[in-house]
C-alpha cells in the first residue's frame, strides 16, 4: 500500500478492518508501535508527529489554556479533507482548528461557549497587513482613558493602564460586541491586546505574571510582586501590540477567499450549521473537572466587556455527566455531518491515567449513527509541557494525544 498518507482512500474505505490495515501500513510521520485490542477497541499508537515537527505556521502563537497543537487538525485535515471541504470544531478554544483549516484552504467552521472564542479566532480568518495595524494604532486617541478599576494597578503602571482603557473606548467604536459591522482591523487588535494582558516578559502589557493562558488573581499577583519586590512597569501598548502582530503574520495570514463560520453556544446544539454540512469535524472538548476557564479568562473578559457570569461553561466533576455531555455533541455532529463524513475527537489523560476518557467517548458514540473505526494514540518521545513541569514521559496525558476517530454512515 502507498505510504504516503494514512488515509489515501479514506472516502471510500468500507470496514473497520481496512482501516486498520492502512494504519499498520503507514509509517510517513515515525515508528509504527503496534496495534492494540482494548476493551474491544481498536488501539493505533504511533508517533504520528512528533515534538520536532512543532513548527507551526506563526499565526497560531496565540495563547489559550489547555488547547492542541495546529499538527493535529492538520494531520486529519490533510488526509480527510479537500480544498474547499467543510471544517468544523463545536470547542474551537483559540481556534486552532478553523484557522488551521482556513490556512489550508478548506472552509472554517467552529463554535464555543465562550465569547471569548470567537474574539481570538475571527481576525485571523481574515488577511491583514502589519501597515494596516500601524495605521489603525496611530488612529488612537491615547489621552481619553482614566483609571477606572483601580485594583488592576497590581498588574499594570498607571500610564500603561490609562492607555488600555483608551484602546477599550477605540474598540467599542470599531468593534462592538455583536455587531455586525465590525472593522477588520480593529479586530485584530483586540484579539492581539487580549493575548498581551499578562504574562513573564516584557512583550506584554503587565508586569511579571504568571504566563498568558491563564490569569491569575489580584490578590495572588500582589504577592508576586510583593516577592519579586517590583511594581509593573510602563508598557509602550502600541509596540507591544506591533511586536506581536509583525511575529504572528511573518509566514503570512489566511487566504481571502476562505468562508468562515463561527458561533456562540453549547457544543450540542448548533443550529446555525446546516445538516449534513460538513466533512469533518475535529475537535477537543474540556476535560472533566481539571481546567477551570472562566478563573483562567477573567482578565480578558474585563478587556473584551465580557462578563464572566454569563458565560455558561460547564464542569462536568463524574464520568457519568460527562459522558453524557459528550453523546449529545455527537448526536449533533451526527446531524451536521455529510455520510461518509469524520470526526477526531481528541482527549487526554485526567486522574493520573486512572479515566481514559477515550474510553467513554467510544460509549457515547455507541448508538449513534457513526462507524467506530479506533482509538489513535500520538505517542510522543518527549513534550516540552512535560518537561517544563518535570512529568515523566507517558504520565498525565501531557505528551500523548489520544483521538477517537468516527466516521458517519
Amino acid at each position: 500500500m502507498n505510504q504516503l498518507s494514512l488515509f489515501e482512500n479514506a472516502r471510500s474505505l468500507s470496514s473497520t478492518d481496512e482501516f486498520m490495515a492502512d494504519i499498520l501500513a503507514f509509517s510517513e510521520f515515525g515508528r509504527t508501535t503496534g496495534e492494540e485490542l482494548i476493551d474491544g477497541i481498536p488501539y493505533f499508537i504511533n508517533e504520528f508527529w512528533t515534538s520536532g515537527q512543532r513548527q507551526a505556521h506563526s499565526i497560531h502563537e496565540v495563547s489559550y489554556r489547555a488547547c492542541f497543537k495546529a499538527q493535529l487538525p492538520e494531520f486529519f485535515i490533510a488526509r480527510l479533507t479537500q480544498p474547499g471541504d467543510v471544517v468544523f470544531d463545536p470547542f474551537m478554544g483559540r481556534g486552532t482548528t478553523p484557522v488551521q483549516a482556513a490556512l489550508m484552504g478548506r472552509q472554517a467552521f467552529g463554535n464555543d461557549i465562550n465569547p471569548l472564542s470567537v474574539l481570538l479566532t475571527r481576525p485571523r480568518l481574515r488577511p491583514i497587513t502589519l501597515q494596516a495595524v500601524a495605521t489603525a494604532l496611530n488612529s488612537v486617541d491615547w489621552s481619553r482613558g482614566k483609571i477606572e478599576r483601580e485594583d488592576l494597578l497590581a498588574f499594570y503602571h498607571p500610564e500603561t493602564l490609562k492607555k488600555l482603557e483608551a484602546l477599550r473606548l477605540w474598540l467599542a467604536e470599531r468593534a462592538p460586541l455583536g455587531g455586525e459591522d465590525v472593522d477588520p482591523t480593529a479586530d485584530w487588535v483586540r484579539m492581539v491586546a487580549i493575548n498581551r494582558l499578562s504574562g513573564h516578559s516584557p512583550g506584554f502589557f503587565s508586569g511579571r505574571s504568571m504566563p498568558p493562558n491563564q490569569a491569575v488573581s489580584i490578590k495572588s499577583q500582589l504577592k508576586i510582586n510583593e516577592k519579586l519586590g517590583v511594581k509593573p512597569p510602563e508598557r509602550d501598548v502600541a509596540a507591544v501590540i506591533i511586536k506581536k502582530s509583525k511575529t504572528l503574520l511573518k509566514d503570512g495570514c489566511a487566504l481571502s477567499q476562505v468562508r468562515s463560520s463561527l458561533h456562540t453556544g453549547a457544543a450540542w446544539d448548533v443550529p446555525g450549521i446546516p445538516e449534513a454540512s460538513v466533512d469533518l469535524t475535529v475537535t477537543s472538548p474540556p476535560f472533566l473537572d481539571i481546567v477551570h476557564y472562566a478563573a483562567d479568562n477573567w482578565l480578558r473578559c474585563w478587556f473584551a466587556g465580557i462578563d464572566p457570569e454569563t458565560v455558561a461553561i460547564d464542569m462536568h466533576r463524574t464520568e457519568e455527566a460527562w459522558t453524557a455531555m459528550v453523546h449529545r455533541v455527537l448526536a449533533e455532529q451526527a446531524r451536521i455531518l455529510r455520510p461518509g463524513g469524520y470526526v477526531a475527537f481528541e482527549v487526554g489523560e485526567v486522574r493520573n491515567g486512572k479515566v481514559l476518557l477515550e474510553q467513554l467517548v467510544w460509549k457515547a458514540a455507541e448508538a449513534l449513527p457513526f462507524n467506530r473505526l479506533g482509538v489513535m494514540v500520538n505517542a510522543q518521545e518527549f513534550t516540552k509541557t512535560a518537561n517544563c513541569w518535570g512529568i515523566a514521559n507517558g504520565t498525565k496525558g501531557t505528551n500523548t494525544n489520544r483521538i477517537v476517530l468516527l466516521q458517519r454512515n
